[in-house]
């Protein structure tokens, strides 16, 4: 497993309600690294923040972790689909 995977599972962990339903996979081409993560989808909005403020600061750690090595890391969210009703407000980021 790679550090920038490593990292980012820990980072999740710490701040999700199932941490045992964390999996990231890692992907590597020539536009980067592509962390995606599938999580429980009641710890989607707590991932997400308001306003979209947690997945961003995720996204400018694992951006730090990437100038390391030279690579572009980008981190998707794969969240199972929920009914739109209970989708929080900033889950379109």
């Amino acid at each position: 497993m790679e550090q920038d995977q490593s990292l980012l599972e820990e980072i999740l962990r710490a701040i999700v309600t199932y941490p045992e339903k964390i999996e990231v996979s890692r992907h590597v081409d020539e536009m980067g690294v592509l962390l995606s993560v599938k999580l429980d989808q009641s710890d989607a909005g707590i991932v997400i923040g308001k306003d979209g403020r947690a997945i961003k600061a995720i996204r400018s750690v694992m951006n730090l972790v990437g100038r390391r090595s030279k690579a572009r890391v980008s981190v998707r969210l794969d969240v199972p689909d929920m009914p739109r009703s209970e989708r929080p407000l900033s889950a379109a980021l």
